[in-house]
């Protein structure tokens, strides 16, 4: 009895020592991710109709504003910069719509890191965890949020790059390509771990 009660100790010793072991690791290639991107975060005055509209037009304008900033071939240290010396401006434009339409919501813009969920887009998806965002808060602030990517720019509409063109341009690494397209042998199963590990940590800071 007592031998069999020190192999299952054993195990589940081995078992927790994998899991620390894995999620230190599946940590720091998230945060390895989260350290080449600056997310976006809009989030609207309430949930009504005409503030969900009014969300994805602030949404427009913000980003096209941001993507006049960044220098040419930016670097996501420049990209970065160009975002924190210009928040007014980037305020400003998404007051200019709500004051367009008829509204006269406050709008405020700050770079921070949030916790985001698990999010997929087109052609590409990004594992829940903490990152660097811009976010723009219309009003109270009290609505649905709006998630993507302000840099690299994925989600600048007609200006928006590809994954393989942020590859090229260095803004990935292979890997993290890889990892964010479900591309390659294994990369699905890290996905879904780094996806789960992302959820655990979200939940401990709520």
């Amino acid at each position: 009895m007592d031998r069999k009660l020190k192999h299952w100790e054993l195990a589940l010793m081995f078992g927790v020592l994998v899991a620390v072991v894995a999620g230190g690791w599946l940590g720091r290639e998230q945060q390895e991710l989260a350290d080449s991107v600056v997310r976006f975060h809009v989030i609207a005055n309430s949930d009504s109709e005409e503030d969900q509209a009014l969300k994805l037009a602030v949404r427009d304008r913000v980003l096209a504003r941001a993507e006049e900033l960044y220098p040419q071939e930016a670097t996501l240290e420049q990209a970065k910069a160009a975002l924190e010396g210009h928040l007014n401006l980037l305020a400003d434009a998404g007051r200019e719509v709500v004051e367009e339409q008829g509204y006269d919501y406050p709008v405020s813009a700050q770079v921070e890191d949030c916790w985001f969920p698990t999010k997929e887009y087109e052609g590409f998806s990004l594992p829940a965890g903490n990152y660097t965002a811009l976010r723009i808060v219309i009003g109270e602030g009290e609505g649905q949020n709006w998630w993507c990517v302000a840099f690299p720019p994925l989600c600048l509409g007609a200006a928006s790059e590809t994954v393989d063109q942020a590859l090229e341009a260095g803004h990935f690494t292979p890997e993290q390509g890889a990892l964010v397209t479900g591309d390659g042998e294994g990369y699905v199963l890290k996905f879904k771990a780094m996806e789960w590990l992302g959820e655990v940590q979200g939940l401990f800071q709520k």
